[in-house]
């Protein structure tokens, strides 16, 4: 197996483990079990059908879950699962998981075990026929601040420092370009660029989509006023939005994590006195409630939010809400 990809490190062992932040795969014991033909079947799934590192450690975590589930109630092989196992699982996660998070489990099981079946490793697909739980969304839960609260949060970091710089500069550009947050933390130097007389931003969105913004004035600001006080100008291959050194105010040369980015966020909301559970993607839905309460269209904003549909884009949009709290307050008893 030493042939597979080098971020696939193989820890094959029967006991079930999460991915590591190394990235070792360990494999469920019912595929261990299977051969080798099978584990390199199943660590081939999530290495070539996959390419986001994020739906990768999903989509793992949920077949090992259920892979385990099956080991606990003495099923034995691979080929012994049936679409009643698979069902019962699904209607026992219900109990204790969101829609959203059974309806991921389910497509992870039914893409691995399609896998599975191709390489001739299962006869059939156990999960083909099993139905998850409907789960429609007309409105999305992610919190919405109003322009005001956003730039009162901006005002209040403190940017004598090099970090607040950044930190300022970081959560205006998921505001402004309505980045998703990996795709701000992946950003190297050199894609923020100057092309004719405007700054732009390249973003490497979901799906591999390479995302290219012009930059709103005040985000070129932040961007200039931190890329200067950090001196990373001329190290265009380096990651843009840098860690800090402990509780220092020196940067290193690795980028920010997801995680650390959350945490920076809760940091800053709670120094500026906001009662309200925020995270990264708040600043995605406020930009683009905001653009479309200003006049935008929702063509445009799909488009700079490079989402697929209009209606994912129309789950960030709470320009309606303050229409339905105005209905509400006529309710006089």
């Amino acid at each position: 197996m030493t042939d597979l990809p080098k971020s696939l490190e193989i820890v094959a062992v029967s006991e079930r483990k999460a991915v590591s932040e190394t990235g070792a795969i360990a494999l469920p014991g019912l595929v261990a079990q299977a051969g080798e033909q099978a584990a390199r079947r199943f660590l081939e799934f999530f290495a070539a059908t996959i390419r986001n590192k994020n739906t990768r450690e999903a989509y793992y975590r949920a077949v090992c879950r259920f892979f385990g589930w099956a080991e606990d109630r003495g099923i034995g092989a691979l080929s012994k699962i049936s679409p009643l196992h698979v069902a019962a699982y699904i209607e026992a996660m219900q109990r204790d998981f969101e829609k959203p998070t059974v309806k991921q489990h389910l497509a992870a099981i039914r893409m691995c075990f399609d896998w599975l079946v191709t390489g001739q490793i299962v006869p059939q697909n156990p999960a083909h026929a099993v139905r998850g739980p409907k789960h429609v969304i007309k409105r999305g839960k992610t919190v919405v601040l109003e322009a005001s609260e956003a730039r009162a949060l901006l005002d209040s970091i403190d940017t004598t420092t090099v970090i607040g710089l950044r930190d300022r500069a970081l959560i205006a550009l998921l505001t402004y370009t309505f980045a998703r947050v990996s795709a701000a933390t992946s950003m190297r130097v050199e894609d923020y660029y100057a092309q004719g007389k405007r700054w732009w931003v390249r973003l490497h969105e979901k799906g591999g989509k390479r995302h290219e913004m012009p930059v709103h004035h005040n985000l070129e600001d932040y961007l200039d006023a931190y890329i200067r006080a950090a001196g990373i100008g001329g190290l265009n291959k380096g990651p843009l939005f840098r860690t800090s050194m402990g509780k220092t105010d020196t940067l290193t040369t690795n980028a920010m994590h997801r995680t650390d980015v959350y945490r920076m966020i809760r940091r800053r909301a709670h120094d500026a006195g906001m009662d309200t559970k925020i995270g990264a993607h708040t600043f995605r839905a406020t930009g683009i409630t905001t653009y479309l309460n200003n006049g935008g269209t929702l063509e445009k904003a799909q488009s700079m939010a490079a989402h697929e549909s209009p209606r994912t884009t129309k789950l960030y949009d709470r320009t309606q809400d303050g229409v339905t709290l105005d209905e509400v307050e006529k309710i006089v008893v």
